[in-house]
C-alpha cells in the first residue's frame, strides 16, 4: 500500500480558514465605515454655528437696548425680532422664538434683562434663558 499524500488536503483546508478570515474582516471593516458615517452625519447636523450665531445677535442686541433706552421702543423691538424669526425660518428651516425684556425691579438697586431663545429645527432643540442684572 502506498503512502497517502495528504498535503493538498493541508492547502485546501489553509486556504478555506484564510477565506473565511478574509470575509470576517470585510464585514468588519464595512460595518465601521458605517459608525464613522452616521457619527460624522450626527456632527454636521448639530446648528453649533447657528446657536452660537443667534445668542452672540440676541446679547448684542440686549445690549445695545439697555445701552440707549429709546432703541428699545415695543414696536421696533417686536419687528427686529420678529425680522429675525422669519430670516431663521427662510434660511435655516429653524422655528425660532426671541425675545428680549428688560424688567425694572422696583426696591432693588439692578435692573434686569432678560434674553429668551427657543432654537428647533426638527433635529436639535435649543432652549436659553440669559439673565443680566443691570446697574442702575
Amino acid at each position: 500500500m502506498e503512502r497517502m499524500n495528504d498535503e493538498a488536503q493541508w492547502i485546501v483546508l489553509m486556504g478555506f480558514i484564510v477565506s473565511i478570515g478574509i470575509f470576517f474582516l470585510a464585514v468588519i471593516i464595512s460595518q465601521s465605515t458605517t459608525v464613522g458615517q452616521t457619527t460624522s452625519e450626527a456632527v454636521l447636523e448639530f446648528p453649533k454655528s447657528e446657536i452660537l450665531d443667534l445668542r452672540s445677535e440676541a446679547l448684542s442686541l440686549a445690549n445695545e437696548w439697555k445701552a440707549n433706552p429709546s432703541l428699545g421702543e415695543s414696536a421696533k423691538r417686536a419687528k427686529i425680532l420678529e425680522d429675525i424669526r422669519i430670516i431663521a425660518m427662510a434660511r435655516k428651516n429653524a422655528v425660532l422664538t426671541l425675545s428680549i425684556s428688560p424688567q425694572k425691579l422696583d426696591d432693588d438697586p439692578f435692573d434686569l434683562s432678560v434674553v429668551t431663545i427657543h432654537f428647533n429645527n426638527g433635529v436639535t432643540v435649543y432652549d436659553e434663558i440669559h439673565t443680566e442684572y443691570i446697574t442702575k
